[in-house]
């Protein structure tokens, strides 16, 4: 019996641990996404809302995780994992352990598929399984049963819900008791980055985008605020965008022909897997030198870029030069606007960070890496986060004691 007392006085100690990190906290997170917002969007008339929030709270410039992608990035936030270690490693990717397929944006089949997002677990999966509800208004990978969970509410994407429509549903959930009210929830616009890869900066075009983004944005805060429900909400963007030009184009074509290799990702970079029987015909044709790119075998990515190491980044890895594109036949989009996917030390590929709320502190913080978004937003919901990339010690003194 003296034996089975201590065994009994850790199980409840445990238990207790574990129910008082689920226990609700004061408020709850709102993580918000507007993709492709850089930091110096702000302040041009375009956005008071989001310029009220930065001047009440804290606010930031991000280094994305590279590529500077969509998906990539929005993983390594969401997961505190860089794309080399989540698996996420572009938007277009392949995968060795399922040959002839690919994953990409267009191809619902494959980006609804678990197999492709398995590898790490995001909060609100963490969140889920620790009494914590989550609720997702789109998010890359919140469609998913990634490994067999979802959050209790989301939405299958449709780009042709409305901004305000977004806002709505969440406002919705947050109307509910406080017995199945999400304490975290992910909202994700699209617009501005949609806009940024097809007008240029300061467009009426753009700018109108951002106005639109920035309005919902004080929609859901107004809402907040007249139902007296107090938030911490964070804003992120998942990278920055740069100027293209038709005349600043690496056309892959011109070095070897098309049928030696099977171009997986072009534009800012580009992932190339020769063709069976081609390898070395195609590595002799892309390592050399060459004006405003620069290859490598995938083992050979310059360590600071931090990604060659999965079995999903392929056997060449192509650079563009800043500004410049690399192509296998025409542009996805027309090379008017922007683009993005280049070096994320690059200032114009910076992302946007702005928290605040009951829970946050006033100010201005030093760039940091992304991931560092991670262990933030679990220490804000109240669950424990899991091995990461990020560091907690980055973004703790944010957070009023």
């Amino acid at each position: 019996m003296t034996r089975f007392v201590p065994l009994v006085l850790a199980l409840l100690a445990a238990l207790t641990s574990q129910s008082a990190l689920a226990q609700q906290p004061a408020v709850p997170t709102i993580l918000i996404s507007i993709d492709g917002f850089r930091p110096d969007y702000l302040g041009s008339g375009n956005t008071p809302h989001l310029d009220a929030l930065a001047a009440r709270g804290t606010i930031a410039e991000m280094r994305p995780s590279f590529p500077t992608k969509t998906f990539p990035n929005h993983t390594a936030m969401i997961t505190g994992r860089i794309p080399d270690h989540s698996g996420i490693v572009s938007n277009n990717m392949i995968d060795p352990m399922r040959p002839g397929k690919s994953f990409s944006l267009g191809d619902a089949r494959q980006a609804l598929d678990a197999f492709w997002w398995d590898q790490v677990e995001p909060l609100w999966v963490t969140a889920e399984k620790a009494g914590v509800r989550a609720a997702t208004m789109f998010w890359p990978g919140s469609e998913v049963a990634i490994r067999g969970v979802r959050p209790q509410d989301w939405a299958r994407y449709d780009e042709h819900v409305g901004n305000l429509q977004r806002v709505n549903t969440v406002l919705d959930w947050m109307r509910r008791p406080a017995d199945i009210r999400p304490r975290f929830v992910t909202l994700y616009f699209e617009s501005v980055d949609t806009a940024g890869h097809r007008h240029a900066a300061g467009s009426a075009e753009l700018d109108a985008a951002i106005a639109n983004v920035d309005a919902a944005i004080g929609r859901l805060v107004a809402g907040l605020a007249a139902m007296d429900r107090p938030a911490n909400i964070v804003v992120v963007s998942d990278h920055g965008m740069a100027a293209v030009s038709p005349e600043r184009v690496v056309q892959l074509d011109e070095l070897i022909e098309r049928a030696a290799y099977v171009a997986v990702d072009t534009g800012p970079f580009a992932a190339i897997e020769p063709a069976v029987g081609t390898d070395e015909r195609v590595f002799d044709a892309l390592l050399r030198p060459h004006e405003h790119m620069q290859c490598w075998r995938k083992a050979d990515i310059p360590p600071h870029f931090r990604y060659g190491t999965h079995a999903r980044v392929a056997a060449i890895f192509c650079l563009a030069e800043n500004g410049w594109s690399i192509l296998s036949g025409p542009a996805e989009y027309p090379l008017a606007g922007g683009s993005h996917g280049w070096d994320n030390q690059w200032d114009e590929m910076r992302a946007l960070f702005i928290a605040a709320g009951p829970s946050i502190g006033q100010g201005a913080h030093q760039p940091f890496d992304n991931v560092d978004v991670y262990p933030l937003l679990a220490r804000l919901i109240g669950v424990a986060p899991l091995a990461s990339d990020g560091d907690a010690a980055t973004l703790a003194g944010i957070v009023r004691r």
